[in-house]
């Protein structure tokens, strides 16, 4: 057990390369082995990205993995033993894998997954996190919101195709951030017109990125938004 590698899911932040945390740059920096999303294509991923300033590849392996995008549970169980064998290996010859991850990595993260799997296929592996800034974080930073003070109630809540259960997140508390919305995006606004808070909401994409996008939420009804959007609701 001694000679296997550990396993760190590492929290990159939310767009910005200069919102990881040191912690999270040492473990790159002393990690042989370097996993993060790819797409079947080849393309990085969007934690790729945020790291790969603080990366020579020469000096690394990287190991990049395929996640399925599928709900049949017979693809998703093959694809994702295949995955933590392929990280298995790594740990196994004694290495180090540092699997980055944007936001937090026990928050939303496709490295939870990773983490429960590599439990129980192989519970002899250490496995340690670095926290990271989360989108919401971010959020709230560049659009100069305070999401919680004193007894302020907050949630974070994976918008879906449900009014009431939208209307009712956004009345139980006194700031909502919807992550996924991009899908929802119109009954959002619905909702937010029904509620008459359509001025109280803010909508951006990949936040604190090269690519940062904010939106005028009044201009978005029929829009196709990218997955790394977001909105806040604040009341």
């Amino acid at each position: 057990m001694s000679n296997l590698g550990t396993l760190y899911g590492l929290g990159v932040g939310p767009g910005d390369p200069e919102l990881i945390t040191v912690k999270a740059f040492r473990v790159i920096q002393e990690s042989p082995v370097i996993a993060y999303p790819r797409k079947r294509k080849g393309s990085k991923s969007y934690a790729h990205r945020i790291v790969e300033v603080y990366i020579r590849p020469e000096e690394k392996e990287m190991l990049g993995l395929v996640f399925p995008m599928t709900k049949d549970q017979t693809i998703l169980d093959r694809e994702w033993n295949g995955t933590v064998e392929k990280v298995w290996q790594k740990l196994n010859e004694g290495k180090d894998v540092a699997f980055v991850t944007e936001g937090d990595p026990l928050l939303y993260s496709t490295f939870i997954h990773m983490m429960k799997l590599m439990q129980k296929l192989h519970p002899e592996v250490e496995i340690k996190t670095v926290p990271g800034i989360s989108s919401f974080n971010g959020s709230a930073s560049r659009l100069g919101i305070a999401l919680a003070d004193g007894d302020d109630h907050v949630a974070i809540v994976p918008a879906r195709d449900d009014y009431e259960e939208m209307k009712k997140a956004i009345e139980d508390h006194d700031a909502v951030v919807f992550i996924k919305v991009a899908k929802v995006i119109d009954l959002m606004i619905t909702v937010l017109k029904d509620l008459d808070l359509l001025d109280k909401a803010s909508v951006v994409t990949k936040v604190t990125s090269d690519e940062e996008v904010i939106w005028k939420v009044s201009e978005l009804e029929g829009a196709e938004l990218e997955y790394l959007t977001l909105m806040v609701v604040r009341k």
